[in-house]
């Protein structure tokens, strides 16, 4: 699938995916390929709600989460260390 931009230039639309009667979904093996994931990888499901409606989900990679945090904490742990 061709990619075209949705809002932002690091925002793109990779694929279409259904979810199966189980709940689950298949993530596409070119991009799961083209991203290094692998079974078995961790990731933090976000919702993001419109008028009490759902509007977007987005999967993060858990260790990449993990970064976001540390990167935001760090600073702030330091400070009240002095």
């Amino acid at each position: 699938m061709e990619n075209t931009t949705c809002c932002h230039s690091s925002c793109s639309i990779e694929a279409v995916v259904s979810i199966d009667e189980r709940g689950q979904l298949v993530l596409p093996k070119d991009l799961r390929e083209k991203y290094g994931v692998r079974a078995g990888d961790k990731f933090v499901v976000v919702s993001i709600e419109n008028n009490s409606s759902l509007c977007c989900i987005a999967f993060i990679k858990s260790e990449q989460l993990n970064n976001i945090v540390m990167g935001q904490i760090a600073p702030v742990i330091t400070t009240l260390n002095k």
